[in-house]
């Protein structure tokens, strides 16, 4: 349960600095039909009926935390099972503990056994990435740029907005799934049957 308390701890980071504004629900609603992601089969599926709680700034937001999320739900996702696949760095993550040990654990036992010295550096990057994007003002209203360091210096959007519009919703449905997917994980790892399609399954 260390692991999911931490998760969400972590989440909670990207959502401290959230905006107060003024209600104007009809213009939000408009706004959540035409954004990028409001694709079939759920359409602007809002059931708690957030786009509702502010202005179009809101809004942004809303969806810039969204495409947060669902970036490092996608790279949380891919790690996960690329450690419970087997594969690892070579030589030695601390004096006392190997990446090949590592990678024999189950992901979650292998988060476990990492030096409180490395959770401590992973926690503090993290930290420090959040300082420096809410030191920018309110970057809120827009998606932001995929960080150089994680992806290649390539521009994937295109200049065509109909088509820069589907590679958007593409990111944010995949990265649904994603999120989806990692607490799945997370679940089927900590509470034995919670996940029927992962009963059984050696990774968890």
């Amino acid at each position: 349960m260390k692991v999911a308390a931490t998760l969400v701890a972590l989440a909670g980071v990207a959502n401290a600095f959230a905006p107060a504004q003024n209600v104007n629900k009809g213009t939000a609603l408009s706004a959540v039909e035409d954004m990028a992601g409001s694709t079939m089969p759920f359409k602007a599926f809002d059931p708690l009926g957030l786009a509702t709680l502010g202005s179009d700034s809101t809004l942004a937001w809303f969806r810039a935390a969204e495409l947060k999320h669902s970036r490092v739900a996608m790279l949380a996702t891919s790690g996960y099972l690329v450690q419970a696949a087997g594969f690892h760095f070579p030589g030695m993550l601390s004096s006392d503990v190997s990446f090949e040990t590592l990678s024999a654990m189950k992901p979650l036992d292998a988060w476990d056994a990492v030096p409180d010295l490395g959770k401590a550096q992973i926690y503090f990057t993290i930290f420090f990435a959040e300082v420096v994007s809410e030191a920018k003002g309110t970057h809120y209203t827009k998606g932001g740029d995929y960080p150089t360091i994680v992806f290649p210096n390539i521009n994937f959007a295109s200049s065509d907005p109909e088509k820069l519009k589907v590679q958007q919703s593409r990111e944010l449905n995949n990265g649904r799934l994603a999120m989806i997917a990692i607490m799945s994980f997370v679940s089927a790892a900590n509470i034995e049957g919670s996940v029927p399609a992962l009963i059984g399954n050696p990774m968890f």
